[in-house]
C-alpha cells in the first residue's frame, strides 16, 4: 500500500509470502525435513571436492584438456549406474539404499583424501576413484529425488523441490568458497577430509527416517526394468522435452572446466579466485530459489523452463567475454538465477507427470542428463580451449545455448504449452 508522510511504502504479507521461499514441506513432513538436512550436510563436502579435483588435476598437468578429461572418465558410471539405479530405486527401500551409497562415497572420498598426501599422485589414480564416485552418486540420486513425492503433498511438491535447490546453492556458494582458503592454507588433503566428514554426519541423519520400500509391484532391478522406463519416457514428450532442454544447456554453456585456466590466467587470481567462480552460479542460484515464493503460481512450467534456459545461454557468452572479476562474478550469478528456475520446474514437470513406481527410474534418467551433461559440457568446452582459447569456447557455447533452446522450445510443442492439468490426466492416463 502507498502511504504519506513519515510512513514508508510496505510490501503486503501475501506478496512477501510469494517472494519468499516456501517452507511448508519442511513444517508438515519431519521425514522430508531428515532428508532434506541429511543432504544439506552432504552437499557442502561434496562441492568442496568438485572444486578440489580440477584444482588437483590442472596443478599437476597444467592441461585444460586433462580437467576435461577428469570429467568425461565419469560419464560412462554415472551414465550406467544412473540406468540401473532407479530401477534399484524403484524395488528396494529407498532410505537404505540412501545409507549404503553415502557410505561407499565416504570411503571414495576417503581415499582421494589419502592420495593427495602424495608429493605426486598418479592422475590416473584420480581418474579411477572419481568415476567409481560418479557411479555411486548416480546410485544414490536417484533414490533421493524419488522419495521427495512421496513424503509431501502433491500441491506443495514445488515448494519441496524449491527448497532443495535452496540448499542445493547455499553448497555451492558455501563449499566452494571454503574449498578455495582450505586448499590454500591447509591441502588439497584435508578438503577431501572434511567431505567424509560431512558424508558421516548425513548417514546419522539419515538412518533416522522411516523406511521407505516400494508401495506397489515392481519389475525386478535389471535390464528389463530399465527398458521398462525408458520405454514409458517415449509415451511423455514434454518430460523428454525437459531432458533434451537440459542437456543442451549443460553441453554448449557448462563453464567449470575452464574455471582453473580463467581464474588463474584471463582474471590474473589464485586457488582463492577459482573458488570464488565456483561459488558465484550457487550464489545467483540461491538468491534465485530464496525468492521463489511465486513458482506455485505458475501455470506454463515448461514455457519457463525455456526461457531460463536462453537467459543461462547469454550468460554464459557473457561470462567469457569479461576480463574484470566483478562483472565475471554478476553474469555467473544470473546464470545461476536462470539455471535454479529451470531446475524447479523440470522437476516439477517430471515428478507430477510419472506415477511412484516409475518415479525411480525417470529420476535416474533425469539425473543421468543433469550431471552427465555437465560432464560432456566439460569436455566439450576443455577441448575446444585447448585449440581456441578458453574466451571463445565460453562465447560460442553460450551463444549455441540460447540458440538451440530457441529452436527446441519452437519444435517441442508439448514442452512448451505444458500445465498442471497435463498432469492430471498424464496420471489418469496412467491409472487406466
Amino acid at each position: 500500500m502507498t502511504t504519506t508522510g513519515n510512513q514508508r511504502r510496505t510490501i503486503p504479507a501475501p506478496a512477501r509470502r510469494r517472494l519468499v521461499v516456501d517452507i511448508t514441506p519442511l513444517r508438515e513432513s519431519p521425514d522430508f525435513r531428515r532428508l532434506w538436512s541429511g543432504h544439506a550436510v552432504a552437499i557442502m563436502g561434496t562441492q568442496m571436492t568438485r572444486v578440489a579435483v580440477p584444482y588437483q588435476v590442472y596443478v599437476l598437468t597444467e592441461s585444460t584438456l586433462m580437467v576435461g578429461l577428469a570429467s568425461l572418465a565419469q560419464l560412462v558410471p554415472l551414465m550406467v549406474c544412473s540406468l540401473f539405479g532407479g530401477s534399484v530405486a524403484d524395488a528396494v527401500d529407498r532410505r537404505k539404499l540412501l545409507l549404503v551409497t553415502e557410505s561407499l562415497l565416504a570411503a571414495v572420498v576417503g581415499g582421494l583424501a589419502m592420495l593427495a598426501l602424495l608429493d605426486r599422485p598418479p592422475v590416473w589414480a584420480i581418474f579411477v576413484l572419481v568415476a567409481v564416485s560418479a557411479g555411486l552418486s548416480a546410485l544414490e540420486s536417484p533414490a533421493r529425488s524419488a522419495s521427495v513425492a512421496g513424503l509431501v503433498r502433491r500441491e506443495i511438491l514445488p515448494s519441496a523441490f524449491a527448497l532443495n535447490q535452496t540448499l542445493t546453492q547455499v553448497g555451492a556458494i558455501v563449499g566452494p568458497a571454503v574449498a578455495g582458503v582450505v586448499i590454500a592454507a591447509l591441502g588439497l588433503s584435508t578438503t577431501y577430509g572434511l567431505n567424509v566428514v560431512t558424508f558421516l554426519i548425513s548417514i546419522s541423519v539419515l538412518s533416522r527416517m522411516r523406511p521407505m520400500p516400494p508401495v506397489h509391484a515392481v519389475t525386478k532391478p535389471g535390464l528389463k526394468s530399465v527398458v521398462e522406463g525408458l520405454t514409458y519416457l517415449r509415451t511423455k514428450p514434454a518430460v523428454l522435452g525437459c531432458f533434451l532442454a537440459d542437456l543442451n544447456a549443460m553441453f554448449f554453456g557448462m563453464p567449470r572446466a575452464l574455471f582453473p585456466a580463467i581464474a588463474l590466467g584471463q582474471l590474473g587470481g589464485d586457488a582463492v579466485t577459482v573458488g570464488l567462480l565456483h561459488a558465484a552460479p550457487g550464489a545467483g542460484a540461491l538468491i534465485g530459489a530464496l525468492t521463489s515464493g511465486w513458482v506455485g503460481s505458475v501455470t506454463r512450467h515448461g514455457r519457463a523452463v525455456i526461457i531460463s534456459i536462453v537467459v543461462w545461454g547469454l550468460a554464459i557468452a557473457g561470462f567469457g567475454l569479461s576480463h574484470w572479476l566483478p562483472l565475471t562474478l554478476v553474469l555467473l550469478m544470473v546464470a545461476g538465477v536462470a539455471d535454479v528456475v529451470s531446475a524447479v520446474f523440470r522437476q516439477t514437470v517430471l515428478q507430477l507427470s510419472v506415477p511412484d513406481h516409475l518415479r525411480g527410474r525417470l529420476s535416474a534418467v533425469h539425473i543421468g542428463v543433469v550431471t552427465g551433461g555437465p560432464l560432456l559440457g566439460d569436455a566439450r568446452a576443455g577441448a575446444t580451449a585447448s585449440f581456441t582459447g578458453p574466451a571463445f569456447a565460453m562465447v560460442s557455447g553460450g551463444l549455441a545455448c540460447a540458440v538451440v533452446m530457441g529452436l527446441l522450445g519452437w519444435r517441442l510443442t508439448a514442452l512448451r504449452r505444458w500445465t498442471l492439468a497435463d498432469a492430471e490426466i498424464d496420471l489418469r492416463e496412467d491409472r487406466t
